[in-house]
């Protein structure tokens, strides 16, 4: 690296997921022990000298992703604008060989698990003693909070496995104790993620335990939210659901990853569960917490999907009225148990059969705003833009749900206030209320 008076400057870039952002601002606690100058996400060349690319290796799109920022960074260097370029996580810890290959401007490659390694590469000292630390990169009044790593999963068309292994719970007093730190340190929304947590605990205690977790967060002082993400359904606890209505500060949100309905199709994912089983879970959902908002994911195009099967999913969408979706087209990714399967949907059908989804999403999510209209609820403020307060209600994750838009009048709303607001207008994907 250049010689400079001072601390060297680093930039880190973290793409994909918010598990990802965590593996992110663990390495930036260790940077930061050690006097490096830090730019989280930085926009201008000028103002670092390495840079730090943390990948994600997810689907097709995501790994454009990561190579296009990795090549834009590259070009800074040959240009002379920063000294070093050094790539982490899911990409490198997938395709190691062949970024370096491919990619030999890169200084050095890391992979998911390697830390201690980035930290001395770069001339630092990793401190033991904050194992488990973070510097937080959200805003101060929400954060993630990781409950273990990797997956058991055998899905046929995730790559996951392959790159993280096999999961690993944290042990229970680790992820209180971080979530106590996190609600002394002002955090107000703790959104629990990991790539199964309902699977929790099985490989450490023997048994599922996130419904005792949960139970046992929703205690800690100071923590409003908590939200509950990446509920795989297969083995989905029933026990969770008395937890989630039993406290007030668990938000009536559960995000479920159901990826189809068709009966084949669901038996080729290895999902674990049939078309029946699916719809009587998201009835038991909706019947134990009552207004509760289930989010899920479905993918679009997968091997063999049939236009009859792809009807079934379209139908499934517009009968169950998901109060948030999000959907992939199928990326046909090497070793995992699809890719032996011809890959027999083309690109440009699945993209459509996405879009219609989407569409048929759209409509919904109208309907369902509207019938808010006239309603007071509370919602979480984020952030100020122009002439609104964005905020979220408890049916909304960062980043991912909807918003909720308050016009600006009168006393100003900090980041981080909970505040209630009647709802005076829809959109698909709004709502635009006023103070009450």
């Amino acid at each position: 690296m250049k010689t400079k008076s001072g601390p060297h400057n680093i930039g880190l870039i973290s793409l994909g997921c918010a598990k990802n952002l965590i593996d992110a601002e663990l390495l930036m606690k260790q940077l930061e022990a050690n006097k490096f100058n830090l730019v989280f996400d930085p926009v201008d060349h000028t103002k670092i000298d390495t840079a730090i690319i943390n990948t994600c290796g997810f689907i097709n799109d995501a790994k454009q992703e990561s190579v296009d920022t990795i090549l834009q960074y590259v070009q800074a260097k040959q240009h002379g604008l920063i000294e070093h370029v050094y790539v982490m996580g899911c990409l490198s810890e997938r395709y190691l060989a062949k970024m370096k290959e491919e990619i030999p401007e890169v200084d050095a490659f890391f992979g998911v698990n390697d830390l201690k390694r980035i930290v001395t590469h770069i001339g630092g000292i990793y401190k033991s003693q904050l194992v488990g630390e973070r510097k937080l990169t959200t805003p101060s009044h929400y954060a993630y909070l990781k409950i273990a790593e990797g997956c058991d999963r055998s899905c046929s068309f995730c790559a996951i496995p392959l790159i993280r292994g096999k999961h690993i719970s944290r042990p229970m007093e680790d992820i209180v104790s971080e979530a106590s730190r996190l609600a002394a340190a002002g955090i107000k929304e703790v959104n629990i993620i990991s790539q199964d947590t309902t699977y929790y605990g099985l490989d450490l205690y023997k048994k599922r335990l996130l419904p005792e977790l949960l139970d046992t967060l929703a205690n800690i002082q100071g923590l409003e939210w908590i939200r509950l993400h990446y509920t795989y359904p297969d083995g989905f606890p029933p026990e969770l659901l008395e937890v989630v209505r039993s406290h007030n500060n668990i938000c009536n949100y559960i995000d479920i990853p159901l990826q189809h309905i068709s009966e084949r199709i669901l038996k080729s994912m290895h999902r674990g569960m049939d078309g029946k089983t699916t719809r009587k879970l998201v009835d038991t959902i909706r019947y134990t917490i009552p207004g509760v908002a289930i989010r899920t994911t479905l993918i679009a195009g997968y091997p063999g999907e049939t236009e009859k099967e792809f009807r079934e999913l379209r139908s499934f969408v517009e009968e169950y009225r998901f109060d948030r979706l999000g959907v992939f087209s199928y990326s046909h990714e090497e070793d995992t148990g699809a890719f032996n399967q011809k890959d027999s949907v083309p690109q440009k059908r699945k993209t459509e059969r996405m879009e219609e989804l989407m569409s048929i999403q759209e409509g919904i999510s109208l309907s369902l705003n509207q019938a808010k209209v006239g309603q007071t609820m509370k919602v979480l403020v984020d952030r100020l833009e122009g002439d609104f307060y964005v905020a979220r209600s408890e049916h909304d994750s960062p980043e991912v749900d909807n918003e909720v838009l308050i016009q600006k009048q009168g006393k100003a709303l900090d980041p981080g206030t909970f505040c209630n607001v009647k709802i005076n207008r829809a959109e698909s994907f709004d709502l635009f209320a006023e103070m009450q």
